[in-house]
């Protein structure tokens, strides 16, 4: 396990004020993959500001459309270690600009579905798409750029994702207003700027970038005279050393738990306060793009505490609140108003665990194995993301909002307790309460 001085890399934090220092195709890089992380995460919540509304005109149920979204959630995860693949084999370039066109061919589905069988094919469509946007992204970044300025350059990319989840609501809502015009209009939009964003990203990728950002890295190959090993015996040693990681595999846990409590709320927020406060749908619809626009904050706010302090306490902290917003909407105490402002925070402040998560994936990493990790990590919120939208829907529909709610906090409660856990049993390097000093 590689050593981190945290004095060390406060030093080499630097201003954000600072970008325009950095080098021409850094800031390039930041600004396409950027671009994309805000279309990508668009795409992956069309549904749930319209929940209501789509249920009522393919006459089917919440649970149904939560089984759905499972499987664009599903697809996405089955996809990510592919993506992955052919951006570290192949092409970078053909990943990043692929991921986006099948996104956009799968909003425009959904825009003209006539039934919910339609639907599906437009979510499995799109969730194809959105699984390669990381497996791009990253490796641009990392190679355009060096350590001393890459995390505060993930952060801003993970701001953009944050920006492009709260969108839909604002631009459903405002489509729909318009006489004329409704959901499908909006979709059709999202997909074709998607499309036109793709052509263009790609374009300035292929004419602004150096080849050895846009190329992949490539193993190193043996200079004794041996053969490379195969494909088959690469995969299984990658999946001994990731099955005798159990720090790891538990970290992936975390985010698997701690994904399904978030999307939970993200996919149901908007219903709850439509049907169950009584708040009116555009309101509801809004609140989901507030609540993600706080978290896009709270996420930057996040980035500064955990280079303060130990990550553990920041992701404990951040959802034991989660749970407490969420328990206040589902004990239906709250007038209407009340309870649109606890569920902008139940939905945002867990943003502030992200870059802490992220420090504690690093902590209990060696170098050699950083990017396996953090693909872990990643799988496992793309699990819960698909757990997430079938699970509570069920609840919602064989029981009610109240028994539903409270489930979510349950399972985010469930993220605290394994976080301790985790740092009980593997955070030899920390405590619980004090910044460390160095990793295992």
């Amino acid at each position: 396990m590689r050593s981190i001085n945290y004095q060390e890399h406060d030093r080499l934090r630097v201003s954000f004020g600072s970008l325009r220092t950095l080098p021409r195709e850094a800031l390039v890089v930041l600004s396409l993959v950027s671009g994309s992380h805000v279309v990508n995460h668009m795409y992956l919540v069309l549904f749930p500001p319209i929940l209501g509304v789509l249920a009522m005109e393919f006459d089917v149920s919440l649970a149904t459309l939560g089984f759905a979204m499972g499987a664009q959630a599903f697809v996405n995860t089955v996809f990510q270690l592919p993506f992955g693949y052919l951006s570290d084999t192949y092409d970078r370039t053909l990943t990043f600009g692929l991921c986006l066109v099948l996104g956009s061919v799968g909003a425009l589905v959904l825009a003209a579905a006539p039934t919910f069988e339609w639907l599906l094919v437009g979510q499995i469509v799109l969730g194809i798409g959105v699984a390669g946007h990381h497996p791009a992204h990253y490796p641009l970044l990392s190679d355009a750029t060096t350590e001393t300025n890459r995390g505060r350059l993930f952060s801003i990319h993970g701001f953009a994702g944050n920006i492009g989840f709260a969108a839909p609501p604002v631009v459903i809502v405002a489509i729909s207003s318009l006489d004329g015009l409704n959901w499908r209009h909006a979709f059709g939009l999202v997909g074709v700027v998607g499309l036109l964003y793709a052509v263009v990203a790609v374009f300035v990728l292929l004419r602004h970038v150096p080849t050895s950002v846009r190329q992949p890295n490539g193993p190193a190959r043996p200079n004794d005279g041996r053969p490379t090993p195969s494909l088959w015996r690469r995969l299984r040693a990658g999946t001994r050393a990731l099955v005798e990681s159990p720090r790891i595999l538990a970290l992936g846990m975390l985010a698997l738990v701690a994904s399904t409590a978030m999307w939970g709320i993200t996919s149901f927020v908007v219903t709850l306060l439509d049907q169950g406060y009584g708040v009116g749908s555009s309101t509801a619809s809004l609140t989901l793009s507030v609540m993600f626009g706080v978290g896009a904050v709270f996420m930057l706010v996040g980035g500064d505490l955990s280079d303060r302090y130990a990550p553990a306490p920041l992701i404990l902290v951040s959802y034991v609140l989660v749970a407490a917003f969420v328990l206040l909407l589902a004990s239906f105490v709250l007038p209407p108003s009340a309870a649109v402002v606890a569920a902008v925070l139940a939905g945002s402040v867990g943003s502030l665990s992200t870059p802490a998560r992220d420090k504690l994936a690093d902590v209990l990493s060696a170098r050699a194995d950083l990017g396996r990790n953090f693909a872990v990590v990643t799988i496992g919120i793309m699990v819960g993301s698909t757990i997430a939208p079938p699970l509570f829907g069920v609840i919602i529909e064989t029981f009610d909002f109240r028994i539903a709610f409270a489930s979510i906090a349950v399972v985010a409660l469930g993220v605290a307790a394994l976080t301790v856990g985790i740092v009980t049993r593997w955070g030899e390097g920390y405590s619980l309460g004090d910044a460390p000093a160095t990793g295992d």
